[in-house]
Order: C-alpha cells, then sequence, then structure tokens
C-alpha cells in the first residue's frame, strides 16, 4: 500500500481491490481512528482474560527517519524524523503507542502516551530510563495514581528520590526494547515515507495489531 506515499506503490496482494481503492480506503481509516478502535478492543479482551497486566509498565521511545516530508518531523542530530513513542505491560505487548515529532524531549511525551492509552486502568509503577529523570513529572505522575522508577541522571545535584530497591525493576526494561523489534520487523514502520503522519500512525498501529492477534 503507498497510503500517504508521493509514489503510490502497488504491490498489494491480487485479491485487494485497485490500489488507489486500498490507498483512499486506509487514509479513512487512519483519519476516522478505525485502526486504533480495533487495538483498544483487542487490547481490553486481552486484559479481561489476564493476558495482559498493565499494573507494571514500561516506557520508551524509538526514532524513525522521515523521508516522505509532511508535518510533525523534527530535527535532531541524526536528522529528520519521528519517535514512536509506546508502553508495553510487563509481557512487552503494547499499552499505549504514538508517534510525535523527534525534536521533542521525552519527559514532555510522556502526558500525550497517556492520550493513546489503550485500557482504562493506568499502570501503578510505570518505568524507564534515564531520559525520564524529572521531579516535575513524578509528581504530576503520583497525582495520577502513577508511579515514576527512572534512574537519575550522573550530575544531578539534588537528593535522591527513587528507592534503589525499586529501581531494579529497570532491569526489566528490555521487554520495551524487545516490543521495538518485534514493530521492527515491519519494515513498513521503520522509515517513514507518509506525507500524511496520520498514516505513519496507522501503520504502527496496525504492527501493534498483528502482535496482539498472537495471543487469542
Amino acid at each position: 500500500m503507498g497510503a500517504g506515499h508521493r509514489r503510490p506503490v502497488a504491490h498489494a496482494p491480487q485479491c485487494y481491490p485497485n490500489y488507489k481503492t486500498v490507498h483512499r480506503r486506509f487514509q479513512q481509516w487512519c483519519r476516522s481512528e478505525v485502526i486504533r478502535e480495533i487495538l483498544v478492543d483487542l487490547a481490553n479482551e486481552l486484559r479481561d482474560a489476564g493476558v495482559l497486566d498493565e499494573r507494571e509498565a514500561f516506557i520508551d521511545a524509538t526514532f524513525a527517519p522521515a523521508r516522505g516530508g509532511g508535518a510533525e518531523v523534527g530535527l535532531t542530530r541524526v536528522g529528520k524524523g519521528m519517535k514512536i513513542m509506546a508502553i508495553v505491560d510487563r509481557h512487552g505487548l503494547p499499552l499505549s503507542v504514538s508517534t510525535h515529532a523527534a525534536n521533542h524531549h521525552e519527559v514532555r511525551l510522556v502526558q500525550l502516551c497517556f492520550d493513546f492509552y489503550l485500557v482504562e486502568a493506568k499502570p501503578h509503577d510505570l518505568i524507564g530510563d534515564r531520559a525520564y529523570d524529572s521531579d516535575e513529572l513524578d509528581a504530576t505522575l503520583r497525582e495520577q495514581g502513577v508511579e515514576m522508577i527512572a534512574p537519575h541522571w550522573k550530575n544531578r545535584r539534588k537528593p535522591p528520590t527513587q528507592d534503589r530497591r525499586r529501581l531494579r525493576r529497570i532491569l526489566r526494561r528490555w521487554v520495551v526494547e524487545r516490543f521495538f523489534a518485534w514493530i521492527g520487523n515491519k519494515r513498513r514502520v521503520l522509515i517513514r515515507w507518509e506525507f500524511h503522519p496520520e498514516n505513519f500512525l496507522g501503520f504502527v498501529q496496525l504492527a501493534c495489531v498483528t502482535i496482539l492477534l498472537k495471543y487469542f
């Protein structure tokens, strides 16, 4: 599918309609958030079945270069691109996935991640790396019943605020890194070729749908 691409690609299976029809329908789904609704339904069914466990969650971001231009593209030291932000449960299954301009700091994107949250209950513990070391973020999340667990920056001058015993949970961050490896197997999300940012988000959400479907 060439949804949002400057040069439409007619490589859809033969059983599909004309690629222009596929292109148009995909964009309609992205704009009306049909794919997100499917993802929400799948996530909540898995939670009800006890497969998805949101009590302990992990947050991180990965960079996707942008080659198609368009809005919400940020300039960084490694070039223009977007950040794919994800919150996953203790098994590495997606609780939230969103895309943002890459020049935004991850601390400022955490609240936006919850705008894309898939289940009703927020995690009790949210675990991230040093990029999420922020007293302001800690206080904001604590008001929402979420405890942020992240190691401090080495040059931090303020007194430590993290419980060292709880910090051991950082060793399980590999589950969110594995999630990015899973969606990285879907080559369509490695680089943003789409002009419209909602189309790129749609492909990222589709990658998450394929992950959740494996648990049914």
